[in-house]
């Protein structure tokens, strides 16, 4: 999977371009999914373009560090609580895994590992007389064969007794045990022990490689527990009969669960400070799946394609972990460094959805109406209606073969009705707004964040402005800025308002009206990218 992503704060070209170029790729490209994201929020104008259109916009994602999502082995192998240990190594030596979640119906109740199964075995080998913990239910599934009778108790905690010594010592060994929790008794075809256990009303009789003679031969009328027959000699029944135990039996310590969500390395660090050999992974309440050590032998990148940018400093948090493997823009050029050679196609246009167009004839790739309205839509976005300076002839080319495609007859209605989707900014909250396509740039020593947004109207310009300049301020401080410009484009008049915070050594040098404290006129000012922020470079360098 290949993520296309825009920068922070996105605007509608930067969120259209990536919708538009994933189609493109998942039509010319079979290797590889291309998935359309955002880091930002969308502004209300963006969003209302995909409601209309009735598409799903580009999700948002908050980082691109690898996750232990992307390593984690998923539920597909489970085994349930009550099962037979003889299943679970079973589903072990058939799948050639390290651990296996163990459920009780769609509930998670453990990780069972092969130390646990080591642990069980080895501890039978060390007691001298092990008590043998049998699931009575269990029995034809490892033993094979079937029951005589079942008494009223389903699980067994005891001992085990083989009917092979003589009568004499086997009447005294059960005259010892009067007061003790009475065996499992194991025997082949010996008729007189097989009667005193039934006297004695022993917990359960397994009888070994019997004909269906025996139950001719003895009555069990009166015997008030289980009777089974199994197929298998004495020898290897009494090995399979330790392998009745239910496998929850087997679960000791649990570990903390992670939640899905976590970094990799932090998971990493997590486990191979444990004496787990795995942890379980949940979404919430939800178990999803489980990590062990060999899950994190190699760390996996995301793969993402840029557009709408070029920066680090404007691309999605972790793009240092990623694996940029494309950029899509029309900004400076300032990319950071890549280990591989990658595709890039860049072009000084007014839109970057000019560019995923061009891309759609380069491939020869027809585009349908849906798609022909949202490039358009980015385009004149960006372009303010083909009005901004940084507009070409192949923007106004582009837009009539998107025009003609979307079956849109007058785009300077269309750029208008778009526009005026969006509530005023005195009914917007002042910090989105602000956010919405904000930039930041470092120039001449100093940091500064340029905003802009698109109105139809000055009209209700005093309604909002004090109480914008404030938050300006705000963001201006929490971004360690020295400087904070906001921009309000009318896109009807092809003017600009210029708000800012202030900065007294160099602010005063700007060539702008000044109307009221901190607020300029820009007439003619459309573009940030061409008109302001080269005004801005000029103040400083002066």
């Amino acid at each position: 999977m290949i993520y296309v992503c825009g920068h922070k704060n996105p605007d509608m070209d930067s969120i259209c371009s990536a919708w538009a170029y994933a189609q493109l790729q998942n039509k010319i490209n079979n290797a590889d999914t291309y998935v359309p994201v955002r880091c930002g929020n969308l502004n209300d104008a963006t969003k209302s373009v995909f409601e209309r259109l009735q598409i799903t916009a580009p999700a948002f994602i908050k980082d691109v560090r690898c996750k232990v999502s992307r390593v984690m082995s998923s539920a597909k192998v489970t085994i349930q609580g009550n099962e037979p240990l003889y299943e679970l190594v079973s589903i072990f030596e058939k799948y050639s895994i390290s651990v296996i979640p163990v459920m009780k119906k769609n509930k998670f109740m453990g990780l069972l590992s092969i130390d646990e199964i080591n642990r069980y075995f080895l501890k039978a080998m060390r007691d001298i007389r092990p008590n043998y913990h049998v699931d009575v239910d269990n029995l034809p599934q490892v033993l094979k064969g079937y029951f005589l009778c079942k008494g009223k108790t389903h699980t067994l905690d005891t001992q085990v007794v083989v009917g092979a010594m003589s009568f004499a010592r086997f009447k005294e060994y059960f005259d010892k045990i009067q007061d003790k929790e009475l065996p499992i008794f194991v025997v082949g075809d010996r008729i007189e022990p097989l009667l005193e256990a039934i006297v004695r009303q022993v917990p359960m009789i397994i009888l070994t490689k019997m004909s269906d003679s025996i139950s001719r031969l003895v009555d069990f009328s009166s015997f008030q527990g289980t009777v089974f027959v199994s197929e298998a000699d004495t020898s290897e029944t009494l090995r399979l009969l330790r392998l009745c135990i239910p496998v929850d039996r087997l679960l000791e310590e649990a570990p903390n669960p992670i939640d899905v969500g976590m970094l990799f390395d932090e998971a990493r660090s997590i486990l191979t400070s444990s004496k787990f050999r795995g942890l379980p992974i949940f979404n919430g309440s939800s178990y999803v799946g489980f990590v062990t050590r060999r899950c994190f032998l190699e760390k996996p990148k995301t793969k993402i394609v840029l557009v709408d940018h070029n920066e680090v400093e404007q691309a999605v948090k972790g793009i240092e972990e990623a694996d940029i493997v494309g950029i899509i823009d029309h900004h400076r050029f300032g990319a950071a460094k890549t280990s591989t050679p990658i595709s890039i196609y860049t072009a000084p246009l007014g839109s970057t959805c000019t560019l995923v167009t061009q891309l759609y004839e380069r491939n020869g790739i027809e585009i349908d109406k849906t798609t022909a309205s949202v490039l358009l839509s980015g385009l004149v976005s960006d372009t303010v209606i083909l009005k901004s300076p940084t507009t070409t002839r192949e923007d106004e080319r582009i837009a009539k073969v998107l025009c003609e495609a979307a079956e849109i007859t007058d785009l300077g209605s269309f750029g208008k009705e778009m526009f005026s989707s969006s509530l005023t900014l005195s009914e917007r909250e002042p910090r989105t707004v602000i956010d919405g396509d904000f930039k930041v740039y470092t120039e001449g020593g100093y940091k500064i964040g340029i905003g802009q947004t698109e109105v139809t109207t000055f009209s209700d310009l005093e309604e909002y402005r004090l109480k914008y300049l404030a938050v300006l301020e705000e963001v201006r401080k929490s971004g360690g800025l020295d400087w904070a410009l906001f921009l309000i484009t009318n896109v009807i008049k092809e003017s600009s308002i210029l708000l800012t915070t202030g900065l007294e050594t160099i602010e005063y040098k700007l060539s702008y009206e000044k109307t009221s404290d901190k607020t300029y006129s820009l007439p003619g000012v459309l573009s940030r990218k061409k008109q302001l922020l080269p005004e801005v470079i000029r103040v400083i360098e002066e």
